[in-house]
């Protein structure tokens, strides 16, 4: 991918519920990664053509359109088969990329950690390990006469495999070091017995801004997807009755997260799968907000935290038309038969805060009261000798 290149963006609509006709979260994408999208193209299909993924017919088109606008590279805003990316880029003469390579991309520009730049590493090393015929194809040879044994080119690949594999295995030995190095500093905060906070929710709705707002910290915050990718744990004090909580920022969610990148961000994840309360952060100022929602809770469910108490931030407030402005700052959400407490308020303006505060307040007051409860005391009958 080159810095401002032109690219056109393609997607097809196989009936999902979610299928973004506009493709504007893919323009976003393409952008954040620092390409500049000219044309946009979508199509309608029952299922993806096993060698073209849109057909030979609408990859014709898509030539042409590159042709008229200069673009350099496609972009597709789903996952491709290795083969299906392969036959694209012989069929258009450009370079065809995906949803999951964008946002791969966008990731190895933002990490900043060393955590953060080894899980990134082990995603794309995953992902290149899955493309090894199209990204060395000047590898491929035939094989050779009766009774040969494969050629140099076979051999080559077995090589390169080799290497990747082995890359793939000493990033996952350095990770494992790391995910200890996070677990004590987990274990010295839980034997503090600090009431700790995670704040999750879809991309760019407003979780750094709002994580600066409540803690004075200076992490980054940009209205753009992908502004956070390395967690940031800071101390927020919350009065004399409740002390001091963490509260943690982490990675923003996004639909068809590449599982590569779920497994990769494990360890940076886990800070939400061990908090005591989890703050979904809403971009309430967003019209698909609900299927932001119901994306962020199907990766809190592949990570484990699906369970965990959470409340609903409806963030952006001053960015809601005034006539859809709720009369009641604080209220109860339904979420998959669940009610939970939700906030509404602008990070950026400040409105709402105390709000927060005070749910903050109680939900740590609730679970000093549980951790405080007698445990039932154990039955046990003593026997006669």
């Amino acid at each position: 991918m080159q810095g401002n290149a032109p690219v056109i963006l393609v997607g097809v609509d196989f009936g999902a519920p979610h299928f973004d006709g506009e493709l504007e979260e893919l323009g976003l994408l393409a952008e954040t990664a620092g390409l500049k999208p000219v044309a946009r193209l979508t199509c309608k299909r029952k299922a993806p053509d096993a060698a073209l993924f849109v057909g030979s017919g609408k990859a014709e088109e898509i030539r042409l359109l590159a042709q008229t606008y200069g673009a350099k590279e496609i972009l597709f805003d789903q996952a491709l088969s290795p083969a299906q990316q392969r036959n694209l880029e012989r069929a258009l003469g450009l370079p065809v990329n995906d949803r999951t390579l964008l946002i791969l991309e966008i990731f190895a520009q933002r990490a900043r950690s060393h955590e953060g730049k080894l899980q990134i590493e082990l995603a794309r090393l995953q992902y290149i390990a899955t493309r090894l015929v199209r990204r060395w194809s000047h590898l491929e040879r035939q094989r050779g006469g009766i009774g040969a044994r494969g050629g140099p080119g076979e051999t080559q690949i077995e090589l390169d495999r080799r290497m990747i594999n082995d890359a793939i295995k000493r990033t996952k030995d350095r990770l494992v070091k790391v995910k200890k190095q996070r677990n004590t500093q987990r274990r010295q905060r839980e034997r503090r017995e600090v009431f700790s906070t995670s704040l999750v929710g879809y991309t760019n709705a407003g979780k750094s801004t709002l994580f600066n707002a409540l803690v004075k910290a200076r992490a980054y915050a940009a209205d753009q997807l992908f502004a956070t990718l390395d967690t940031t744990t800071r101390q927020m004090y919350l009065g004399d009755e409740v002390g001091s909580i963490s509260i943690s920022d982490t990675v923003g969610f996004i639909r068809d997260l590449p599982h590569g990148l779920v497994d990769a961000f494990q360890a940076t994840l886990q800070e939400a799968v061990e908090a005591d309360l989890l703050l979904h952060v809403v971009d309430a100022s967003n019209p698909h907000f609900p299927e932001q929602i119901e994306q962020v809770q199907r990766v809190l469910a592949e990570i484990g935290a699906e369970d965990i108490p959470q409340v609903l931030v409806f963030n952006k407030l001053d960015a809601i038309p005034p006539e859809q402005v709720p009369s009641q700052m604080r209220d109860e959400y339904e979420l998959e038969g669940r009610r939970m407490p939700r906030v509404f308020l602008s990070a950026q303006k400040g409105e709402g805060l105390a709000a927060l505060r005070e749910e903050l307040v109680q939900a740590a007051l609730a679970a000093r009261r549980q951790s405080m409860s007698p445990e039932p005391a154990a039955e046990f009958q003593s026997e006669e000798h």
